[in-house]
């Protein structure tokens, strides 16, 4: 069988988003173009990971670039995108490794997320053989989504993904916890309950 590959050069929509309430949000990535929508699940720490890196690989362009490369130094406002995933919520896939890379010719922002994958191994030296053998094999991988964006359409990604990461649960002014709606058993306080 060979590997599927969501392609979306460029997309209409490219955004980081939530399903649930805070404390049990099930974090995505979701693109779409011409009637198409493909969400993958992942982790809260990779979206965060993700829209550092996407800022920094972006502020090192216009380094290097002189300026001269069509990045802008923020995000800009007239492309800000802060409607909800398009719904229904469908996961393709649960995101195991992402790559991040500029396409100099292009001018393009490449952002690639892979399917997690379990790989059954009997020791180290195996392990360490099937993993070097999925990362060659490009023609019967795992999923994987594949984005082309704009030097703007990384800004815009990026600044509403740290957006997304950061609207959780407050944090406990005293122990800087997660503070649930029913509050928490607070560590500074030798374990006692704290309402909001």
């Amino acid at each position: 069988m060979s590997r599927q590959v969501f392609l979306y050069d460029p997309p209409e929509r490219f955004v980081a988003g939530t399903v649930g309430l805070p404390g049990r949000r099930t974090f995505f990535l979701q693109a779409s173009a011409g009637g198409r929508v493909t969400s993958v699940a992942l982790e809260k720490t990779q979206v965060a990971a993700l829209a550092e890196r996407m800022d920094e690989l972006l502020d090192e362009v216009v380094r290097r670039s002189g300026g001269s490369a069509p990045v802008p130094a923020v995000a800009p406002s007239e492309i800000a995108d802060s409607a909800p995933l398009d719904a229904p919520v469908e996961e393709e896939f649960r995101v195991g490794t992402m790559a991040l890379a500029w396409d100099g010719e292009e001018q393009r922002m490449v952002v690639e997320a892979q399917a997690l994958v379990e790989l059954d191994a009997d020791d180290d030296e195996d392990l360490a053989e099937a993993e070097e053998r999925l990362l060659q094999d490009d023609e019967n991988g795992p999923p994987m989504l594949r984005v082309r964006l704009s030097g703007a359409q990384a800004r815009a990604f990026a600044k509403r993904a740290l957006d997304v990461v950061n609207a959780g649960r407050p944090p406990c002014p005293l122990c800087s916890l997660p503070l649930d709606p029913e509050g928490h058993v607070c560590p500074r306080q030798n374990g006692y309950r704290r309402g909001l």
